[in-house]
């Protein structure tokens, strides 16, 4: 009985000390492999597609167990995205082989990747060249060579150069390009038709086995809207496949290009960038000009955009009284050159105090609950990546009634300071921009994406919310009057009260119809001061739409058309390039097999030194006293002192 009293003080005493235990564990971690899947639909075309809907599945699933033996398998398929597991369906309509790659960069970058083995047949057109986009990966990659390399018989319509967008009244043109391979010494006739009206007919003789032409087509833009023109071949004897033998065209036809006219304080490299976004949408033209060059005529423009007016070198009163006058909308851009004095002095909605003509590097920050309209989710994405702007230093007091799209990101700070806002004082449309260096956000999105998309979007949804003529009704719709067949439809919806603000209580209904007047219904999904709806995928057609809300008693509607065009380049293309894959696979160290031979990979990726389980050791430290056991140590010991102490008697 002492001892046992002794042990409990002496465990008390030293767990007062706060004693603590360390903890190793050891984790091993397989190493992993990537296998990706091509899904898109170029798989199919050749003499071997039977034997990719039925074999070809089954001898993969037997690769892939055969490699889970020994490594964590993490199984990919790539096409229009890049999705987890393996599909065998063959559906995609586009094949983005560098979107795999950045994906695998971006999901298992510090992870032990052993190696990727890439079952394509080496087409793309998507993306940038896998070659290079393959760069930045550091471990092994094999490739499956799949497809047929054989030329075949095939008549193609390969491409088709024409304008989205004409005008009434003019002629505009089509030149159809045309590929033929082993076809020399036959024939096929050219059709362009409208409806069920054919507009133009040629007979194309084919002289070579490897064929090229092309055919200049003139229409004429004779009424409104969006006119659907489809562009064939006639199919030709021992062809492989005639999905490529024609395609759909869509053609907006618009009363007249509206003008823009950009003016700025001094020549800046913004300059170009804005007006080859904006003059990316073909309903505009933009006109560029210094404001000492400035004739004083805004009779023929529809909106203007002033860079750095008013600058400290020019203040540009006329030009500013014109605006104001005559309720053109405008787009103030402000910089290192702006005048914030003279800024100030025109009430557009925004002060900037205590500027003393020095700028800040400014980040954008989009503003989740904006509403005047939309950007998609990679523009977004891509916003966070743009670089900074230089925009003037200053407290900046934004005014009611306005509506921030970007705020200023100062360093890691997010702060309540616009970087863009839009405005409408009665019937003056504008906005502001604080921050020159667009030029850089261009160049940016290039790099990141291989095209001017995101930018181009952020550009011109500015411009058009500023330009449309605002026809003060309480619901308007707005959406794309052409969609690709693997695009998302979207829709934005606004609803006015009767003193015209903006409100989102009723419910939004939408009805697409299509041309057999099949109707799909939807409902609109509430933004913080609007609507929005992303209607999915359609086929390929012409649609048109009715929406409707019930405000009060009163049930307002809006109406509207829209096309929903055809993506046919995986048909463009029918001899897989295994030239490349061989290249990719030689650059990463790897090897290049054809299906019937893949279960070798097993024993090439078991062959690399440089693929090897990682054991990883953690360390844990946890105080003594929050131990169970030791709890019940000192319980089970001062039980059996005061049980012995009773059975003896003694107290």
């Amino acid at each position: 009985m002492t001892v046992f009293r002794f042990v409990v003080v002496s465990l008390l005493a030293f767990l007062l000390l706060s004693p603590m235990i360390k903890t190793i564990f050891h984790e091993v971690e397989k190493p992993i492999v990537i296998v990706a899947q091509d899904n898109s639909k170029s798989i199919l075309i050749g003499k071997d597609s039977a034997y990719y809907r039925k074999d070809y599945p089954d001898a993969m699933n037997n690769l892939i167990k055969d490699l889970q033996k020994d490594y964590d398998v993490k199984q990919l398929s790539f096409g229009d995205g890049v999705k987890e597991g393996i599909d065998y369906t063959y559906t995609d309509l586009q094949t983005n082989i560098s979107q795999l790659f950045e994906e695998v960069n971006n999901k298992y970058n510090g992870r032990n990747v052993g190696a990727v083995i890439l079952a394509t047949d080496g087409l793309f057109n998507e993306g940038s060249n896998p070659i290079y986009s393959s760069k930045s990966l550091k471990t092994s990659v094999y490739t499956i060579a799949l497809g047929d390399t054989t030329v075949h018989k095939d008549l193609i319509l390969s491409s088709i150069n024409f304008n989205k967008v004409v005008y009434l009244g003019n002629s505009f043109p089509l030149q159809v390009n045309i590929d033929a391979r082993e076809l020399g010494g036959s024939s096929t006739q050219l059709t362009v038709s409208k409806d069920s009206t054919v507009l133009f007919k040629k007979q194309v003789d084919i002289a070579t086995n490897n064929f090229h032409t092309s055919v200049q087509v003139i229409l004429d833009a004779k009424t409104k809207g969006i006119h659907h023109y489809k562009v064939k071949l006639s199919p030709v004897d021992g062809e492989i496949t005639t999905t490529n033998n024609e395609k759909d065209l869509f053609i907006e036809v618009l009363e007249n290009k509206q003008k823009i006219l950009l003016v700025a304080a001094a020549p800046h490299p913004d300059l170009a960038a804005i007006k080859q976004s904006v003059e990316s949408s073909d309903n505009y033209e933009v006109k560029t000009v210094m404001i000492d060059k400035f004739d004083g005529n805004l009779n023929t423009y529809d909106m203007v955009i002033l860079h750095q007016l008013p600058a400290n070198t020019n203040p540009a009163n006329n030009l500013l009284t014109l605006i104001k006058n005559r309720h053109i909308p405008a787009w103030y851009i402000l910089g290192s050159e702006s005048s914030i004095g003279l800024f100030n002095d025109l009430n557009l909605g925004l002060m900037i105090l205590d500027s003393k003509g020095k700028t800040n590097d400014v980040l954008p920050t989009f503003v989740k609950d904006f509403s005047l309209f939309t950007l998609n989710d990679q523009t977004l994405k891509d916003l966070d990546k743009f670089p900074p702007l230089v925009a003037p230093f200053g407290a900046y007091k934004i005014m009611t009634n306005t509506y921030p799209m970007l705020k200023q990101q100062i360093g890691s700070v997010k702060t309540d300071y616009p970087m863009l806002y839009f405005k409408q004082d009665g019937e003056n449309k504008l906005c502001v921009l604080a921050g020159e260096g667009l030029w850089k956000w261009r160049l940016n999105d290039y790099m990141l994406n291989q095209n001017h998309e995101s930018f181009d979007e952020i550009i011109t949804k500015t411009v058009q919310y500023l330009i449309v003529h605002d026809t003060k009704s309480k619901f308007k719709v707005n959406a794309k009057h052409s969609f690709s067949e693997n695009e998302v439809l979207q829709f934005d919806a606004e609803v006015y009260n009767d003193s015209y603000e903006l409100i989102n209580t009723p419910e939004v209904h939408l009805e697409i119809i299509n041309k057999d007047k099949k109707s799909f219904p939807f409902n609109f999904s509430k933004t913080d001061k609007a609507y929005t709806l992303k209607a999915g995928y359609l086929p390929v057609g012409d649609y048109t739409y009715n929406a409707s809300v019930k405000v009060g008693d009163h049930t307002l509607t809006a109406t509207g058309a829209f096309s929903v065009s055809a993506l046919q380049v995986e048909s463009n293309e029918t001899i897989a390039n295994h030239s490349l894959l061989y290249t990719l696979a030689k650059n990463h160290g790897g090897a290049m097999v054809y299906p019937r031979q893949m279960s070798e990979l097993t024993k090439l990726i078991h062959t690399l030194d440089n693929i090897k389980s990682v054991s990883y050791e953690h360390k844990q430290l946890k105080d003594l006293i929050n131990l169970k056991w030791v709890f019940f140590l000192l319980l089970s010991l001062v039980t059996a002192e005061w049980f012995l102490r009773k059975r003896s008697g003694s107290y």
